[in-house]
Order: C-alpha cells, then sequence, then structure tokens
C-alpha cells in the first residue's frame, strides 16, 4: 500500500510541474535544455528571478532541446522555453522536421549567439568537414537543435548517417566520453564558447575545431537561410592558433502566443533586471539589453513584449 501511494504522489507531483492544458500566471512551465548545457542552468536562475519578482509565481522548470521545445510550446505542454532561432524559424514556416507551420509559438526574448561546433580528434587530420566522411560521429538525439544542424552539415557534403562508420547520440558527457576513449572520432554540437565539454575533452586528448568554408557555407544557407558565418576566436580552446569560421544562429525565449500578458510583462521584467545573473552563468548574456532582446530573428514577437520593448525605448 505504501508503496502504491509513492508512486501515485510521484506521477501526482509529475502532473502539477509538467501537467497539460493552460497554466495561470501562478504556474508557469518552463522548458530548458539537456543537462550538461548553458540552458539547464540558466533556466534555473530565470525560474529564481520571477518567482522572486512576481509574487504568487511559481515556475517548474524542465529539461529540454531547440526541437522538442518549440514542439512542446505549440501543443500547449509548455508556457515558455529556450529555443534556437534557425529551428524556430523552420516551425514557423512549416519545414523539416516540423510537419506543418506553427501558430501559437512567439518570441519573448532573443539572448546570445549560439556557434555550432565540428571538433575531430586530432589525429584523424581532419580540415574541413569533407575529411569526415567514414569517420565515426557522436552527437545529440534527434530532438536538439544541434543534431539536426549535423544532418544538414552532412547533406551540404553530399553525405549523410551512413556514410559514418557509425554514429552515436546522447549527451555532451557521453559524447566526451566516446572521444577520449576513441570510440569516436568528431562530435558536434551546438552552444556558447568555450563549451565546457569541449574544455573537457582538450584536457585528454589533442583536438582540431574543424571550420566550416565559404562554399560549405553557402549550401546550408540554401538548405537553412537562418544559418550565418560566425567566428570561434583563435585561442579559445587549446592549441587553436586560428580564427574558425563555422554556423551561427540565436538562442532565444518562446512562448506561447495566447500566454497572459501580464505574465508575460513579468518576465520580461524579470529577465531584463537579472542580466548580471544571468551572465554569471552563461558569459554570453553580458551587457544584454531591451534593444538585443527585441532583435528581429524572424520569430513573431508575443504581442506583450511587443509593447514592453516599445515602452522601453527598443522598439
Amino acid at each position: 500500500m505504501k508503496g502504491r501511494l509513492h508512486v501515485c504522489a510521484l506521477l501526482g507531483g509529475l502532473l502539477l510541474a509538467f501537467g497539460t492544458g493552460t497554466a495561470g500566471a501562478e504556474d508557469i512551465r518552463l522548458m530548458t535544455g539537456p543537462q550538461g548545457g548553458s540552458w539547464y542552468p540558466l533556466g534555473g536562475a530565470i525560474k529564481n528571478l520571477v518567482e522572486k519578482n512576481v509574487e504568487g509565481t511559481n515556475v517548474s522548470v524542465g529539461p529540454g532541446a531547440g526541437i522538442a521545445n518549440v514542439k512542446a510550446i505549440e501543443a500547449g505542454k509548455a508556457d515558455i522555453a529556450f529555443a534556437n532561432s534557425v529551428s524556430t524559424v523552420d516551425a514557423i514556416n512549416g519545414k523539416p522536421p516540423f510537419e506543418k507551420p506553427y501558430k501559437n509559438v512567439c518570441n519573448l526574448a532573443t539572448l546570445y549567439p549560439q556557434y555550432f561546433q565540428i571538433v575531430a580528434l586530432a589525429d584523424t587530420g581532419a580540415e574541413t568537414p569533407a575529411d569526415l566522411k567514414g569517420k565515426a560521429l557522436t552527437t545529440q538525439k534527434k530532438g536538439n537543435t544541434g543534431e539536426q544542424i549535423t544532418a544538414h552539415l552532412l547533406k551540404a557534403y553530399g553525405m549523410s548517417y551512413d556514410d559514418l562508420s557509425s554514429v552515436s547520440q546522447g549527451s555532451y558527457t557521453d559524447s566526451v566520453n566516446l572521444m577520449k576513449d576513441g570510440n569516436a572520432q568528431w562530435f558536434t554540437l551546438g552552444t556558447t564558447v568555450p563549451a565546457s565539454s569541449i574544455m573537457d575533452l582538450a584536457s585528454a586528448r589533442d583536438i582540431k575545431i574543424i571550420g566550416v568554408p565559404e562554399d560549405g557555407m553557402k549550401k546550408m544557407q540554401e538548405i537553412n537561410p537562418g544559418y550565418k558565418p560566425i567566428v570561434i576566436k583563435a585561442g579559445t580552446y587549446p592549441k587553436q592558433d586560428k580564427d574558425v569560421t563555422t554556423v551561427g544562429y540565436a538562442t532565444h525565449i518562446i512562448a506561447r502566443c495566447d500566454l497572459d500578458d501580464k505574465t508575460v510583462e513579468g518576465i520580461l521584467k524579470s529577465i531584463l533586471g537579472g542580466v548580471d545573473d544571468l551572465a554569471a552563468i552563461a558569459g554570453a548574456v553580458k551587457g544584454v539589453n531591451a534593444k538585443a532582446m527585441a532583435r528581429d530573428i524572424g520569430v513573431p514577437l508575443h504581442k506583450a513584449a511587443e509593447a514592453f520593448y516599445k515602452e522601453k525605448g527598443a522598439l
């Protein structure tokens, strides 16, 4: 009997944290990212800021991923979430991996640039993505933007997963362990720089950061026009003596377009007032202001967010 009560209590707690239906201003469901990335701790910091500044509000934080989060917002299974601009734009336009145009996904705030990073063991001798054909890859699971960009990279170079000796999909920690043990030869992920997982790997193995040359970038942009060149500066990682150009996009916070206006205003006030707290977790957030948060990334702003930024003189 006690066992049954324990299970019921556990299920009840999960339903309270991430139930279906529409949450009010007092109960906000926030989806973040996988453990080991920057979104998960940032989500915890946003929870603390909102609960501190918006009286009576409870924020339930759950793990997620770029693509999965957009799907959860559209389905009403989350109220706000972290997302990647390229994936959200695909959702708005109904492009794969989304099956139709999404109508209930709005932008709340653009936070910082993301870097698609390609890391190879130095002994592979790889210089460009084309050199990675036939080599063992480790990346994230489907539902993660990093995995989707990896599939696009392979397509841009006339390859698919079938052209690799093996493909592993898991957490950043899983990937680092595979690379350290020599069971994978290259690793892809989308996050800020320097990525702690790559620094961990570099402490044990010689690595090379692989760039995406101009011809490859053009092919990537044919697949998704939201991809932009971005530079990983020399010295970002051990033994990286040159700038490396790769695929860039933006991390932003999305919400249900029908989320209560006052709730949206409270969230934005909390984030804008707590930028220093967020920057202590992810340095890329440092210096973010209302104008940066209001930047157009091809995703419509929530009407309350638009009003908020106009009041701040950012639009």
